[in-house]
């Protein structure tokens, strides 16, 4: 019997710098996993530039996972390397993948300065050169003299970049290109050219760069036991190489290393046409949905229920299809900030959850709060959402996509989960009744609103149809249960 696929994105950008978070997802394990979690995807573990308080997105030393007195401290923001390790142990014994966030399209927090020639570009126009080559102080010299080259003796210097975003001679921020480089083709078209992203860009034609990352994943992997990566800013990076550096870390391991890249952009045909390029190595984080989450979220009823899905990748290739609805790029003053309204955050997990399509993921800040923002988060109803995808979500599916303001699906269940099937309707607007059918198994049998928002239970017809309420604005889940007292 195989239940279905869950993914939590276990941090939020605002956690406190207290080395605890690898820990309490070592003790949560157990938990999460009855609560239908079947993998994690955890936060950089390796040291950035502003040590214990860097998310990990600054990187600086791929190696030290919070073993070295690198930048200020030895932990990095969530823990100790030790403590890393056996929190993937104890997940993955309560039989959780740990997926591990890797950022490997620039570097930042350089040991010392170099002297490189550069020219100064259009950061809206990345082919645009303004003035003419002149030398600046470049920070690209990284030796991490605190790991002193204990599992690689790998140094960086200026030719391993092709750019950078700041001149020490002059105190001056400006994008610099260096002589005799050129941004990779293969980058997202944005601004130009969207090769260059922050601090020194990594310069993906060097084959010791190429050689190098092999080097490092198969070290992780082999160090950590981990199953799989969350590639960050892939937009940024040329599809060549994601590509063949899959390919080739599989191939050293031997292990199938699932892999969701970051590409953000909110135009399906881009998803699509990278997949392509990377001959589908990796899924991608459907960014098309969670923008038509957002938009409804924000309309208040002007949106039309029935486009939800329309030119999103979970429709084009649900195969290849991570389904979220925020995470920590989209919580509120983050770079991409675009959080969905609190009062749409149940339908769209409802959407990403109970559906027989795409890969979905619950973010930690939806789940447990963002104590900073005073978003309190929605555990208790995202726990019965989980908790529905892992027993009851099976089976054929009908879709009722024929109203603006209300819709709904079905499912019909399976022998291989007991009392599995259920039937969600929701509404943006006035709410009400729809007419669905659900099987005809369940002919005679009654069904109730898990979520507690339709307070009677309906009986299902001879024919396997049911009259499935919901309130305005709201979201509700039928399952079979049969009452107690009497039947409305």
């Amino acid at each position: 019997m195989i239940d279905n696929g869950l993914m939590m994105q276990y941090f939020e950008w605002h956690l406190p710098s207290d080395g605890t978070l690898w820990n309490k997802a070592a003790e949560e394990a157990k938990r999460l996993a009855a609560s239908g979690v079947t993998s994690v995807w955890l936060p950089p573990a390796y040291k950035g530039a502003f040590g214990k308080e860097d998310a990990g997105y600054a990187v600086y030393d791929l190696y030290d996972l919070g073993e070295f007195n690198q930048k200020g401290s030895i932990r990095t923001k969530y823990g100790t390397r030790d403590e890393y390790v056996k929190a993937v142990k104890a997940l993955q014994k309560s039989k959780i993948n740990v997926y591990a966030d890797v950022v490997l399209n620039h570097k930042v927090g350089a040991d010392y300065v170099e002297e490189v020639k550069a020219s100064e570009f259009n950061d809206s126009n990345r082919y645009q050169m303004i003035g003419e080559d002149k030398v600046i102080g470049a920070w690209t010299g990284f030796t991490f003299p605190g790991r002193k080259d204990k599992y690689s003796d790998f140094k960086w210097n200026w030719r391993h970049f092709d750019g950078i975003d700041w001149d020490q001679d002059t105190l001056k921020r400006e994008l610099y290109k260096f002589s005799g480089k050129e941004w990779n083709e293969e980058a997202d078209s944005q601004n130009g050219n969207y090769d260059y992203l922050m601090g020194a860009d990594i310069d993906f034609n060097n084959k010791d760069i190429f050689d190098e990352f092999v080097r490092w994943a198969v070290w992780y992997i082999k160090t950590t036991g981990i199953d799989g990566f969350r590639l960050d800013a892939v937009k940024h990076i040329p599809s060549g190489f994601c590509r063949e550096f899959l390919m080739r870390v599989r191939e050293l391991t031997g292990r199938e290393l699932f892999t969701a890249g970051e590409y953000w952009n909110g135009d399906v045909r881009e998803l699509t046409s990278y997949l392509g390029e990377i001959n589908s190595e990796a899924s991608l984080f459907d960014v098309p949905l969670h923008y038509n989450f957002f938009h409804c979220s924000e309309a208040h009823g002007a949106y039309d229920l029935r486009r939800i899905f329309d030119n999103t990748l979970v429709s084009r290739n649900p195969l290849k299809a991570v389904t979220f609805v925020d995470n920590h790029d989209t919580q509120p003053g983050q770079i991409m900030e675009s959080f969905i309204e609190e009062w749409f955050k149940p339908l769209a997990y409802a959407l990403i959850l109970l559906r027989r399509d795409g890969y979905p993921c619950v973010f930690y800040g939806d789940y447990y709060g963002i104590p900073h923002d005073k978003y309190k988060g929605g555990k208790s109803v995202f726990d019965k959402l989980m908790k529905l995808r892992k027993t009851k979500s099976y089976g054929e599916q009908h879709d009722y996509f024929d109203d603006p303001e209300c819709i709904g699906w079905t499912r019909e269940g399976d022998d291989d989960h007991k009392d599995s099937g259920l039937a969600v309707v929701m509404s943006d607007g006035r709410g009400g009744t729809k007419r669905m059918y659900i099987g005809r198994k369940f002919a005679g049998q009654h069904f109730s609103d898990i979520l507690g928002n339709a307070k009677y239970n309906i009986k299902i017809d001879d024919e396997g149809f049911g009259e499935f309420y919901v309130n305005r604005c709201g979201v509700s889940v039928w399952v079979h249960k049969e009452p107690k007292t009497g039947v409305k």
